[in-house]
């Protein structure tokens, strides 16, 4: 499947539907982190899956981003991202 990407299962398109690239907007949210809010930059397709993710950990957003805020090294958004990718390559194995 060239030119598609797959989040949850669920695939979509790297282009709009009329043939031009399609756009990944990026959404800047607070969140409290260790009692300190902080601001954390992500496309609206991560922070879905953070909460996703979260909850099936029954957990919520702001102890999972600690927790991964803990263990990285470069950019929290970064971090977050590869979090993210390497879920789902875990759960796809």
């Amino acid at each position: 499947m060239s030119g598609t990407k797959s989040i949850r299962g669920l695939v979509s398109s790297d282009h709009s539907g009329d043939g031009r690239p399609k756009t990944y907007t990026t959404i800047k949210r607070s969140i409290v982190i260790g009692g300190h809010k902080t601001s954390i930059s992500l496309e609206d397709d991560f922070w879905d899956e953070l909460k996703y993710i979260a909850q099936a950990r029954q957990s919520n957003l702001s102890k999972l981003v600690a927790q991964i805020d803990q263990t990285r090294t470069g950019n929290l958004s970064s971090a977050i991202r590869v979090f993210i990718l390497e879920h789902l390559r875990d759960r796809g194995r």
